[in-house]
């Protein structure tokens, strides 16, 4: 399998429910602040029983800018994508001469949404637009690429809840390649009545704030946000003089082949993702300093998880950061990717969310209160119905 080659990344953004920044999300995770509550943005839930993590509606002006369209999934993109740019210390301007790819996970964002779009874009806007034109102004690919004239290539990841782990595994390909010069790359979503009430009628949710890994597990709550990252290669940033904030090392997926949305009991495809991404970054288990686990609350999700982390990495510490985001389907990814480095960054561990009491029937724990560490590299998960299996490998160091 061949070596994977590290990628710089240069800048993250972030918005959750617990803040509308990175900075604002850790700080609210390590006071363990769970801002969960009955839906108030669905105009036709089938029932108020199973609370969200949604994001406050003052989270931006975007709406403001042209290209936003007036839709959420835009707005959220745009708001992340220009923190990460903030903090790659990169402005619009200097993104016209560089090639500029954008690769985002998302499921349906608000393409099934579009009916107001011809009123948010104003009086000056065209009063009709075509069924095509409303679909592709859904789309916070095409959100970005507007606001920042990106030039290409464009990609839409719509792998479920893996899709935003794909997205910048499929980024730091193209960094390699050579297609581009920098990726916006990452994942978003919003809240709306299909995802809620397809969730609901799966029960698979909670009427409780969720608790992965607890032994009173019952479920997941759906959240919303996104997690963006600037992924740059080595010219680029070296001709810029800019500084990476860490690395992706490896990527590695799989599919259970198995059941649409139940995951392999055994393990087979998670475990082949695992090891994937492990060899082609060139990092054995014991490197591995922390896992940002998918950790959804549910019973069987977090029963494979806790397996395969005794069977590969008995000793490492790991946590959910779900129990204090809800589960944000293709922007999981992304967000759960941006709490990694920063948690990188820090050396500092938060509290896995929602977990007081360890189930005797799982062989290992996330942890219980903040940790310190000194982690060179570290493991963030994502898993998805159709046995999709997303697993990349981020570190701070340069040379393995």
């Amino acid at each position: 399998m061949k070596r994977f080659s590290p990628v710089a990344i240069s800048g993250v953004g972030c918005l959750t429910a617990l803040g509308h920044d990175l900075d604002q999300c850790m700080e609210a995770m390590f006071r363990g602040e769970r801002n969960c509550g009955p839906p108030t943005r669905l105009s036709n839930p089938v029932s108020l029983d199973y609370p969200v993590f949604e994001v406050s509606p003052d989270f931006s002006s975007a709406q403001d800018r042209e290209g936003s369209s007036g839709v959420r999934s835009v707005q959220l993109a745009l708001t992340a994508v220009e923190e990460a740019l903030r903090d790659a210390r990169l402005s619009g301007p200097e993104l016209q001469n560089r090639r500029v790819g954008i690769c985002l996970g998302a499921t349906v964002t608000g393409s099934l949404k579009h009916e107001g779009i011809p009123e948010a874009q104003g009086a000056n806007k065209p009063e009709y637009l075509t069924p095509e034109q409303r679909f592709l102004l859904t789309s916070p690919v095409l959100g970005i690429a507007n606001q920042y004239r990106a030039s290409g290539p464009l990609q839409t990841i719509v792998t479920a809840c893996s899709a935003g782990s794909d997205a910048i595994g499929l980024a730091a390909q193209w960094i390699q390649s050579g297609m581009c010069d920098l990726v916006l790359t990452g994942g978003v979503e919003e809240l709306y009545e299909i995802t809620y009430n397809g969730f609901v009628s799966l029960m698979n949710c909670d009427t409780r704030p969720c608790r992965p890994f607890d032994a009173s597990r019952n479920g997941l709550n759906l959240g919303e946000g996104a997690g963006l990252l600037v992924l740059e290669s080595e010219q680029a940033l070296g001709q810029r003089g800019g500084r990476a904030k860490a690395f992706v090392w490896g990527y590695g997926n799989s599919s259970d082949a198995y059941h649409l949305t139940s995951p392999s009991p055994e393990g087979q495809g998670l475990r082949g993702a695992i090891l994937e991404a492990l060899e082609v970054s060139g990092v054995g288990p014991e490197r591995i300093g922390f896992i940002n686990a998918h950790g959804t609350g549910t019973l069987d999700n977090d029963a494979l998880e806790a397996s395969m982390f005794r069977e590969i990495f008995p000793e490492t510490p790991f946590f959910s950061t779900k129990g204090y985001t809800g589960h944000t389907l293709a922007a999981a990814g992304g967000i759960e990717a941006a709490f990694t480095v920063s948690c990188l960054e820090r050396h500092h561990l938060p509290p896995s969310g929602g977990f007081s009491t360890p189930d005797p029937e799982l062989p290992a724990s996330p942890i219980q209160s903040s940790l310190k560490v000194r982690a060179d590299f570290a493991l963030s998960q994502t898993l998805a119905f159709g046995g999709i299996n997303s697993v990349l490998v981020l570190g701070g160091e340069k040379e393995a």
